[in-house]
Formats: structure tokens, C-alpha cells, sequence
């Protein structure tokens, strides 16, 4: 399951600093096992590692960004898997399960071999939730306190456009999240389906995905 540590956490910095300086996994003695640790709205969310199906969702994806590359020379779209997010404007470091970048960005951070990428350097992001995340996934829930997520950090930062594969046995299905607005943190519905439809990613993308081996989470 998701850890969230609170602010009575005694850190020596903020969460934020000590993340992009790649101190806080060590100073939380975290196993190097898979387990992630992000900031989150200022909490610090630590994750185990994702389960096989979960992993075979995002191949899927990626073996049809790869389709579309191997079809056409010209095909200008890079999928890439846990990249470490720098969103400096609202103090997150994420770690999204896939990023979608053009082939010039690829080459540029391949060449550099850096250790973090910009919202500025994506083009779509992709999360696939889990039963211990899914929260930090989806849009706020609205009620006495709004808590940012990744949905709204990803939509103030200015990111185009997220896809969001929610596993969820009570609501699975595949939302295609644009137009951000970076001041209200907010995104349109672009598109959704079920598991088992074809997703269709409009342009700049002009991809399909088979969605027929994903599934919801055991209950």
C-alpha cells in the first residue's frame, strides 16, 4: 500500500528540496526494491512496486507508440517509462509511469543523460492507478479540503494532455484528459472507453491502443 507522511515528519528541508537533490528516498530508508517515493501536493507518497498487469498495460502502450514509429519514418512520438518529474512551480516531483515526449526531446536527455524532465519537455503523461494510489491519480475530490493530485499538478504545469488508465474495479475504464487550465489546475474530457475498446489518441498523435488484456484490480 501508499505511505503518505504528514508534516509531522521532522525533515531537514522541505520534501521538495530534498527530492530533487535525490535525498529523500535515502533519508526515509526506503528499500531498493521498485518502491517510489513522490511529492505530492507537499506530502510525501511512498509506493511498492507495481503488479505484472499493471506493467503490461503500459507495454501495451508502448509497443503501439513503437507501431507507430516502425510504420512511419517520420513518426516523431517517444514513449518512455518511470522518469523522474521535476515540477519546480508547484514544489511536486512525480514519477509518472509514462511519459510521451517528441523524438527531439528523447534525444536530448538521452544525449545529456539527465535526471529529471520538465513538464515543458512532455507531450502526454500516463498513469495506470492501483488500489493503494489511485487517489493520488484522479482529480481532487471536492469537499472541505481540496488536495492536489497529480491530475491537477499535471494540468497547472501546463502538461497537454494525460491519460488516465483506472483500474478500479468500481469504475475501470480510459480517460483521455486536455486543454489544460493551468490557473484553475484543471482538465477537459477528451475522451473515455471501457477496457477491451480500441483507445483512439487523436493528433498530434494519431495512435490506436488494444485495450482487450487490461483489466481491474482483484477486489
Amino acid at each position: 500500500m501508499s505511505v503518505v507522511a504528514f508534516a509531522q515528519l521532522l525533515l531537514p528541508d522541505s520534501p521538495y528540496a530534498m527530492w530533487v537533490r535525490g535525498e529523500l528516498g535515502e533519508y526515509l530508508r526506503l528499500p531498493d526494491d521498485g518502491t517510489r517515493v513522490e511529492v505530492i501536493g507537499g506530502e510525501i507518497v511512498v509506493s511498492p512496486a507495481p503488479v505484472y498487469l499493471h506493467e503490461g498495460i503500459l507495454t501495451d502502450i508502448q509497443e503501439s507508440v513503437l507501431a507507430g514509429k516502425i510504420a512511419d519514418a517520420k513518426f516523431q512520438w517517444r514513449a518512455v517509462r518511470t522518469v523522474n518529474l521535476d515540477l519546480v512551480e508547484i514544489e511536486g516531483g512525480y514519477i509518472p509511469d509514462m511519459v510521451i515526449v517528441s523524438r527531439d526531446v528523447d534525444a536530448e536527455k538521452r544525449a545529456k543523460d539527465v535526471l529529471y524532465v520538465r513538464p515543458v519537455d512532455l507531450e502526454l503523461v500516463v498513469e495506470v492507478t492501483s488500489a493503494s494510489n489511485a487517489r493520488h491519480d484522479r482529480r481532487p475530490m471536492f469537499g472541505r479540503q481540496v488536495k492536489p493530485t497529480k491530475w491537477s499538478g499535471y494540468a497547472r504545469t501546463g502538461i497537454p494532455y494525460y491519460l488516465l488508465v483506472d483500474r478500479d474495479p468500481r469504475q475501470p475504464g480510459v480517460t483521455l484528459f486536455g486543454e489544460p487550465d493551468r490557473g484553475e489546475g484543471t482538465y477537459q474530457v477528451l475522451g473515455q472507453w471501457k477496457f477491451g475498446e480500441p483507445v483512439r489518441l487523436p493528433k498530434p498523435f494519431d495512435l490506436e491502443i488494444n485495450t482487450g488484456d487490461w483489466a481491474p484490480w482483484a477486489e
